[in-house]
């Protein structure tokens, strides 16, 4: 059986049931297989947020939608199951916290700022701001979800300036480091992140393929943040 015939096997399943419980159905039909558990896992998260996100401000718009097909890359196949799952998340009275509480909980092995749902925020943030604009609702929607998954402000700060800058993305912030590090300790700590957010890496950890947008926003981010620090020092 397919991945995505396994996920929707256990959307199925737990279809006529409050959104928070279908991390409970995962946890159980995947009890044995902890990779295809990560990967349904991530899957139902990003499209179960994304959902819920999509109306923070009131109205879910087309732009919004495109973005969540372009960060989740199903097949055409399966674009009717899919946006069950969508629909169901959109429908549900439950709340969000509810499910992240949930979902967080299968991260529960990870330490602070677990590198899987720091995945989710990113997946979130791209869905957020498709329309051109953060809105204030979707970026409370985006902090208290990161909240909730144990990610820490100076993290989720750093997870922010990928995606939101009003005067300019300040490269120091992407990358985590001072303006009073020198260069070597910049070079050093940029290398370490790129081998951490590497593509192979997000699909090792139980990130699905289809979800590769995620991995290679990121890494341009990177690079082009290192790319700034190390035209400004050699400027100086």
């Amino acid at each position: 059986m397919s991945f995505w015939e396994k996920l929707l096997s256990a959307v199925a399943d737990a279809a006529s049931n409050a959104l928070s419980a279908v991390v409970e159905t995962i946890r159980t039909v995947f009890e044995g297989d902890p990779e295809t558990r990560r990967n349904v896992a991530f899957s139902v998260a990003v499209i179960a947020l994304s959902a819920k996100m999509a109306k923070a401000d009131g109205v879910v718009t087309e732009s919004e939608v495109a973005a969540f097909r372009h960060i989740f890359d199903f097949p055409d196949s399966e674009a009717r199951n899919v946006a069950r799952l969508y629909n169901l998340a959109r429908q549900d009275v439950a709340g969000y916290e509810a499910y992240a509480e949930k979902l967080a909980g299968l991260c529960s092995t990870c330490a602070a700022n677990c590198p899987v749902l720091e995945d989710v925020i990113d997946g979130l943030f791209h869905i957020g701001k498709a329309d051109g604009a953060l809105h204030e609702k979707e970026m409370a929607f985006i902090a208290r979800v990161a909240e909730i998954f144990g990610i820490s402000e100076a993290h989720f700060e750093r997870i922010t300036a990928r995606h939101v800058f009003v005067e300019g993305r300040d490269p120091y912030i992407v990358l985590g480091v001072n303006r009073s590090d020198d260069f070597a300790t910049i070079r050093r700590h940029y290398r370490g992140l790129v081998s951490e957010h590497h593509p192979d890496r997000l699909i090792a950890r139980g990130v699905p393929e289809e979800f590769h947008t995620i991995a290679n926003d990121r890494m341009a981010t990177l690079n082009a943040a290192y790319a700034a620090i190390e035209k400004e020092r050699r400027a100086a």
